[in-house]
């Protein structure tokens, strides 16, 4: 079993700052792409940004310049560091994980979600 615990989240001014952090933990072998998105009341979940094993990291075009996604492969962490949050920001945001672990005598791979951790960008 694999489990994510989000922490973080918050009330915020606008043009302040959060840093969330995403634990994984579990029956472990390896974790491929990390990421968050975020879903605001009435929308679908959406890609806020995600980061590869190797580093490598795609985010939102909304979130560009503000928002900076890094893991810690050694913690089986991952953060995103908001910066000038605006109020369009405001979701609960959710961390995913690509997870690789071994069972029996193979290899699995599966997708796992945190609980969710709420936003709240407002003055």
């Amino acid at each position: 079993q694999v489990q994510l615990v989000e922490s973080g989240g918050g009330l915020v001014q606008p043009g302040g700052t959060l840093r969330l952090s995403c634990v994984v933990s579990g029956n472990i072998f390896r974790i491929n792409t990390m990421g968050w998105y975020r879903q605001a009341p009435g929308n679908q979940r959406e890609l806020v940004a995600v980061i590869t094993s190797g580093g490598s990291t795609e985010s939102a075009d909304s979130v560009k310049g503000r928002f900076t996604i890094s893991r810690d492969n050694a913690k089986n962490t991952v953060y995103l560091q908001m910066n000038s949050l605006k109020p369009e920001d405001t979701a609960v945001y959710y961390c995913y994980a690509d997870v690789q672990y071994y069972r029996g005598s193979s290899y699995y791979s599966q997708n796992y979600w945190g609980q969710g951790t709420q936003v709240t960008v407002s003055s």
